[in-house]
């Protein structure tokens, strides 16, 4: 079921039903519809049509389903921009999708306020969670005005309905456009690796819905069940929402599963109402997924996919102890409706065993790299599969197996960092000449960036300054958390740097 006939027959069979609470207070179905009706019709009454671009900048809040649904039922396009960027990559994003409207929460807002006469294609900004300043629109006020009617747009399945971003192997970002065919099969396909959903399900959503939080949502929302949703990701909070609202399902990067299972409070927590703690974005090791089993007991699923298309595999509960616990180092197997197979540099499939790329048919698979077609075909092969970047290889019985990821790409904590974006911001100081980033393991984070650098001669910078630096340039998430310092970067004799190497020469260390 799409976004816009989840969020219409909902308020038909649920209405009275709750659909979100956040903050201490509950929205029902039916007043969820109602908000989502005004603000279709509010950006209307702005200029917008369908197909025009809405940027979001918002961290989790009471508004978070109606921005989802109420920018689809409209039919305009969602880019969710993220609170943890940097001022000038979200900017960037905004030119690159040619963003009409930006609904942005007050503290962003005035973060970014004082550049936003950058963006070009910027007509209105929609400021929520406070009184919005003058010169500025306020989302509460813009609401209460406008209209509660549907104004009954449809949408064909193949219409743009969200742009997801991702960093580009040159480290820019690049607009990953997903269709409401592509969302659809989204949460279809999450849908079908659950126990089976009804009206008394609550999922707590207590990581970023701008990322894969979101995944679970459409399957329970398709049921009747209700959301719960923090602000901000806390391990006691996290803990006390389970028992407080009796949760029944959750997700979290293995970062936040391991802290809450750590947490002191989590074998006091009444936690008997789980039946499924759904995990991904980042490699879990076997401890921290033993510490988690011990906690919360056998109701593990593991989720494997990425920006341009997820779920297409999942490890099921029983996978987690069958085969001596083999099968922990597996991604598990694809979804009901997606496929995956293992190919060499040209495209060609490779057998069984044998380690290449791993390419992917879903219903949930992008479209299109937004305003790049050259990027969007070499991301697909002439059969339509997705190309991930990922190395692996599928063993006999169907399993996949995750080797290495091409291009070297970092996943910290859940978020995806490519060593490009450091490198550059590294370059642009002026005592640095070279610079290589490389992912070395970290405990908390399941991978965290490192930096060997080479200065310019005469030149002086500390560790500290380094990391301070690459904080400012790309934001507290991507920036490096340790640095080395040589005399040249290990390269081929044609100049490539060789970063497997500066991973084994000069990491790992110990990390705080």
């Amino acid at each position: 079921m799409d976004l816009v006939s989840l969020l219409r027959t909902g308020a038909e069979r649920y209405a009275e039903r709750p659909a979100i609470s956040c903050d201490g207070g509950t929205q029902s179905y039916a007043m969820v519809y109602e908000r989502c009706c005004r603000l279709d019709n509010a950006l209307a009454g702005l200029g917008l049509q369908p197909g025009d671009r809405v940027a979001t900048l918002t961290d989790n809040s009471p508004e978070a389903l109606e921005l989802i649904l109420g920018i689809a039922l409209g039919g305009y396009v969602r880019a969710s921009l993220y609170t943890h960027n940097s001022i000038d990559t979200n900017l960037y994003l905004l030119d690159r999708v040619g963003a009409s409207v930006l609904i942005v929460q007050r503290d962003h807002y005035d973060t970014i306020a004082a550049h936003l006469g950058a963006a070009r294609t910027l007509r209105h900004v929609l400021v929520l969670d406070g009184p919005a300043p003058s010169g500025v629109l306020d989302y509460a006020e813009l609401l209460a005005a406008a209209s509660n009617v549907d104004r009954g747009v449809e949408l064909p399945l193949d219409a743009p309905q969200t742009i997801r971003f991702s960093a580009g192997t040159t480290g820019k970002p690049k607009g990953i456009m997903h269709s409401v065919r592509a969302w659809t099969g989204l949460g279809s396909e999450t849908a079908s690796t659950l126990p089976e959903l009804t009206t008394e399900d609550c999922y707590l959503a207590g990581g970023p819905l701008s990322h894969a939080t979101i995944m679970p949502v459409p399957g329970v929302l398709a049921a009747g069940g209700s959301v719960v949703v923090l602000r901000a990701f806390d391990p006691a909070e996290f803990l006390a929402a389970i028992e407080r609202h009796k949760c029944t399902l959750t997700f979290g990067v293995p970062t936040m599963v391991q802290l809450v299972a750590r947490h002191p409070a989590a074998r006091q927590t009444d936690l008997s109402s789980l039946r499924a703690i759904i995990y991904g974005g980042s490699p879990m090791t076997e401890t921290a997924l033993h510490e988690a089993r011990a906690v919360f007991g056998d109701i593990m699923i593991q989720l494997y996919g990425q920006s341009e298309g997820a779920p297409v595999t999942y490890l099921p509960p029983e996978d987690h102890t069958a085969q001596g616990g083999r099968l922990l180092r597996s991604a598990g197997k694809p979804t009901i409706n997606s496929r995956i197979t293992i190919v060499d540099e040209q495209g060609a499939k490779l057998s069984q065993g044998e380690v290449g790329e791993i390419a992917f048919q879903s219903p949930s698979a992008f479209t299109e790299i937004w305003g790049d077609p050259a990027a969007t075909r070499a991301r697909k092969l002439p059969d339509g599969s997705v190309l991930t970047r990922d190395m692996g290889y599928l063993d006999e019985q169907g399993y996949l197996f995750l080797t290495d990821r091409k291009e070297d790409m970092i996943i910290s904590g859940g978020f995806n960092i490519w060593p490009a974006e450091l490198e550059n911001a590294l370059v642009a100081h002026p005592a640095v000449a070279e610079a290589s980033v490389v992912g070395i393991p970290h405990d908390k984070w399941g991978e965290t960036p490192m930096a060997l650098v080479v200065l310019v001669d005469g030149a002086s910078v500390t560790e500290d300054e380094l990391i301070a630096w690459t904080r400012e340039k790309v934001g507290p998430v991507k920036r490096v958390t340790s640095v080395r310092f040589g005399t040249e970067l290990p390269k081929t004799p044609v100049g490539k740097v060789l970063r497997r190497q500066v991973r084994v020469e000069y990491g790992p260390r110990v990390t705080q």
